[in-house]
């Protein structure tokens, strides 16, 4: 069952939310600082309505909304192995960004794929285009969708996560990779 044919209402668990929508975790830290520490964090046995209602959101309809728009979003930034293949052998390939740790890095990474380090988001953000394409990796896929929009929201207009990270590249692309 794909998270768009899940239905989420204010009495659903967080579990059950973020089942449905994986993206939901960003979006409420995002509008509404839930989720992303201990003081504003939440169980997953802990309703919506609860949620929303300790961090004083009385809107559960319109968060609900948010949340799907967010997992819309989510959709759109991401991108398959297969496509990325592709998009690597056009004219214009993307630039690759591992946002593994350095030993994840060493097993295993996209040839060209630069390692996500302090000094290159400096450099990322004061001197690179905004509009240079970018595709984030890591193993599973969501790491690279944090950073992903993260650098969305910091003005980057063509970025994209890969979808299922590495593993799905070894998967699906070049069984010869080593997968962890």
């Amino acid at each position: 069952m794909t998270p768009q044919t899940l239905e989420i209402s204010g009495t659903s668990t967080m579990q059950e939310v973020l089942d449905a929508f994986p993206s939901a975790r960003r979006a409420l830290f995002q509008r509404y600082h839930i989720g992303g520490c201990s003081s504003c964090g939440f169980s997953p046995e802990d309703t919506l309505t609860e949620v929303l209602s300790n961090h004083n959101v009385m809107d559960v309809e319109g968060t609900l909304d948010y949340i799907r728009e967010s997992q819309k979003v989510d959709d759109q930034m991401q991108i398959t192995a297969v496509e990325l293949r592709d998009a690597l052998k056009s004219a214009t390939p993307p630039r690759l960004i591992d946002v593994r740790d350095q030993w994840e890095y060493e097993i295993a990474h996209l040839d060209g794929a630069e390692l996500l380090t302090r000094p290159l988001i400096s450099d990322m953000m004061d001197s690179w285009d905004k509009s240079t394409p970018l595709v984030f990796a890591c193993h599973h896929g969501t790491r690279s969708l944090d950073a992903a929009a993260y650098f969305a929201g910091h003005g980057f207009k063509n970025v994209r996560s890969l979808q299922g990270g590495i593993d799905a590249w070894a998967s699906e692309i070049d069984p010869q990779m080593a997968r962890y």
